[in-house]
């Protein structure tokens, strides 16, 4: 019973699609043709943006139907969010939609289903001529005729016909629903073992990232100590030996140069903060993602925006690859870009599945044509965001404008 249950639902299903699936889609190939068609007025963009929400309702109405039909485990619609800023977020967000296979894979399902429709009403109109002709040898009439047509045939043989038709329609009819079944779950329910694969080759990239941006910290770490801070510590033992022996042939050299060693001192404590700060960002832990980068436009020489929109707080790992990912973008705009201006934007994002996300975007109206060197900063920068599962972009057309964006798992 707890399979004839889902089989005789599965075959109500293609009857109703039988009769209504194709027009419908038959309707969203013409809106589609049509919007081609009037492109060059206001009324082509209107039936084109209708066909659009009507494909969508197709692939929602599709992958609900299959979920409650079989209890499978059919993902949820994600509409894909644009990550630019700029006039082209709403059509960059609709390509993005667009291209994404989920839907398509939805649609495909629902033609399929309507096409099995299809063949299933003449199936069940087998079975439904097939009932009374295998019960027409419990009449006296010597000829019987066929259902739904002007054919008539005899008596004698109406049992043997009903009983094929009967057959043939109910073997037919289920199956569809079968082929119906294993067509659609396999279209829109993942792969098991493709699911596994695709987890383990993030896990892997993951790994990869992280040891990537560890031995790039631990380069940049041992270059700024060499280059800046362990030469001024040797000028200041240099300097303060050379005030020693002449502290008392010529005490004012001497205090001169113990002067010189407490400024150099100063600035070595200076450079060895901002080392530490390229390794821990104490504002961070403190006050939050919006607080560091507010420091860091603080300390730009050149004018930053700030947009944030952070709800709460997520991991530290998470806004610590945020954090170093603005800065890198303003460090470089400052260094390389001769920008004017720079505009940050910070958001916290949430999945239709409720999973939330950091993303921020740093662009400048620098003069561009930066690009991605193994083993420069923008290199490690992408390592260190793939180490906690996120992503980095960057476009830097020539003439500008630089944009990196990022977008990291918010539980990283």
């Amino acid at each position: 019973m707890q399979r004839t249950g889902p089989l005789l639902a599965t075959i109500a299903h293609l009857a109703i699609l039988g009769s209504i699936g194709i027009p419908i889609l038959i309707t969203i190939v013409t809106l589609i043709a049509v919007g081609i068609g009037t492109l060059v007025v206001l009324v082509g963009f209107l039936l084109l943006a209708l066909a659009l929400l009507a494909m969508f309702a197709v692939a929602w109405f599709e992958r609900e139907r299959i979920a409650g039909l079989y209890g499978a485990p059919v993902p949820p619609a994600f509409f894909r969010q644009s990550q630019r800023t700029d006039w082209l977020r709403v059509p960059h967000r609709l390509l993005r939609i667009v291209s994404d296979g989920q839907h398509w894979r939805a649609i495909l399902s629902f033609f399929l289903a309507s096409l099995f429709g299809a063949f299933t009403l003449p199936l069940l109109t087998l079975v439904g001529i097939g009932v009374p002709l295998a019960l027409a040898g419990l009449g006296d009439a010597d000829s019987v005729g066929i259902p739904l047509t002007s054919l008539a045939v005899p008596v004698e043989w109406a049992p043997l016909i009903g009983a094929l038709s009967l057959a043939a329609g109910i073997a037919g009819t289920i199956g569809l629903a079968l082929a119906h079944r294993n067509v659609t779950v396999g279209l829109l329910v993942p792969d098991e073992r493709e699911r596994l694969e695709q987890e383990a080759r993030d896990e892997r990239e993951r790994r990869h990232g992280a040891v990537r941006a560890a031995d790039f910290d631990r380069t940049r770490i041992e270059r700024d100590l060499h280059d800046g801070v362990q030469p001024r510590l040797v000028s200041i033992a240099m300097q303060l030996g050379m005030a020693r022996e002449k502290i008392e042939s010529d005490p004012v050299a001497a205090m001169r140069l113990i002067d010189e060693a407490h400024a150099s001192s100063k600035s070595a404590v200076t450079e060895l903060r901002q080392v530490a700060r390229g390794i821990h960002v104490a504002v961070l832990d403190d006050r939050g993602l919006d607080a560091a980068v507010s420091a860091l436009a603080a300390r730009s020489v050149v004018p930053v925006e700030i947009d944030a929109r952070i709800e709460g707080r997520c991991s530290r790992d998470a806004e610590t690859a945020v954090y170093f990912a603005i800065a890198e973008g303003i460090t470089n705009a400052q260094k390389h870009s001769r920008a004017s201006r720079i505009r940050i934007a910070i958001r916290t994002r949430r999945s239709e599945t409720g999973t939330a996300s950091l993303w921020a975007r740093v662009e400048d109206d620098g003069i561009g044509g930066a690009e991605r060197q193994p083993g420069g900063g923008i290199d490690g920068l992408a390592h260190r965001v793939a180490g906690v599962g996120g992503t980095l972009t960057m476009t830097s057309p020539a003439g500008g404008p630089t944009a990196i964006e990022v977008d990291v798992p918010c539980a990283s």
